[in-house]
């Protein structure tokens, strides 16, 4: 591109060389005034079109996107900047890297759309799978073929290109089986844990995770402020009371949900160690928003288990579910605050 302007230019010189030469300027034809009129005018001309061809040319099209410099400050991504034309004619520039704060945020429509679909899939799931475990009490059994019908469903989805296939290769795969091992222990886990005591009870304890995932972080070297430990101790205080007043309560039931506790979080942190080169952050869920939805869903899980199967609740059960939740709702505000605070720190 540079050496076809350049190219462009000197060809420009060339013809306004080769105009002062010829005969329009040469003073037997014309006289000397008329002579400089007509020198001025052409080349007056001539530069304004050297001008233009040294000037970017202004594409008249609305939602061009031209990639700039590094901009200066923190960020060390292109800038997009986004050329539109106003009603004057006159091109406008808005910078899209700014404006991403608007634009990535998803309509309150879409949000309450994906989060609903996500409440009716894990009530649906929970119901169903504590219903099949009553007719069949084969927990190990029932969670293997889930997740070997998951594994086929995602076939189906990438072979079709509905969902885009990942790049596949023999380092991603050596990295992905830690997490599919913890995985899959904490989902058999859990699912031994519904066969033995109420949905709701498995749900109380699976919000402890929390606590393993803070307990297992500090022994790997993560420091956390107080107020994620405050969090710890109401989800314990809670879990505690809600296991001294379970109706249903079972200590197989009780151990496949903190096994299940384990597992996940062992998937969490070998994740994040192990899968932090081929993972890319996508979702525009803000972490607030996800923590808040999170944590509502667990609660709208355990309602409907309740009124389905009409599982006895007591007063002090209640408040103990209760408080344990709210503790992991704590334990969420927490960790952003810290991860907030980590990241104006680097800056």
């Amino acid at each position: 591109m540079l050496t076809l302007n350049s190219a462009i230019v000197f060809s420009k010189y060339h013809h306004i060389s080769s105009l002062l030469c010829s005969q329009d300027f040469h003073p037997n034809y014309l006289n000397t005034s008329q002579n400089l009129r007509v020198q001025n005018h052409t080349l007056a001309s001539h530069k304004q079109s050297l001008s233009q061809i040294s000037e970017p040319r202004k594409i008249k099209t609305q939602g061009f996107l031209q990639i700039h410099e590094y901009p200066f400050g923190f960020s060390s991504k292109p800038a997009f900047r986004r050329h539109s034309l106003t009603a004057s004619g006159a091109p406008q520039e808005s910078n899209v890297e700014g404006d991403s704060s608007v634009s990535s945020k998803p309509p309150r429509v879409k949000l309450a759309l994906i989060f609903g679909f996500w409440y009716f899939q894990n009530i649906i799931f929970n119901i169903f799978n504590k219903k099949v475990l009553n007719l069949f009490p084969f927990p190990w059994l029932l969670a293997s073929f889930q997740l070997f019908v998951g594994s086929i469903w995602m076939l189906f989805l990438w072979s079709s290109k509905i969902q885009p296939c990942p790049k596949i290769t023999k380092p991603f795969i050596i990295a992905l089986l830690g997490p599919a091992l913890f995985h899959t222990i904490g989902h058999i886990s859990a699912c031994v844990s519904f066969s033995k005591v109420a949905v709701s009870f498995t749900h109380v304890i699976k919000s402890s995770e929390p606590v393993f995932s803070v307990v297992f972080s500090s022994l790997l070297g993560d420091v956390y402020p107080f107020s994620v430990w405050l969090s710890i101790l109401s989800i314990v205080l809670g879990c505690s009371l809600a296991v001294v007043t379970e109706v249903s309560f079972n200590l197989q039931g009780l151990s496949g949900a903190l096994i299940s506790n384990v597992g996940f979080v062992l998937r969490n942190i070998y994740s994040k160690k192990s899968l932090q080169n081929f993972t890319e952050a996508l979702d525009n869920i803000s972490p607030l928003t996800f923590s808040v939805g999170n944590t509502m869903k667990r609660v709208v899980v355990i309602i409907s288990t309740i009124l389905v199967f009409r599982n006895p609740v007591r007063p002090l059960n209640g408040l103990g579910s209760a408080i344990a939740i709210f503790g992991t709702f704590l334990y969420s505000q927490a960790t952003i605050s810290k991860s907030g605070k980590k990241i104006e720190g680097e800056k």
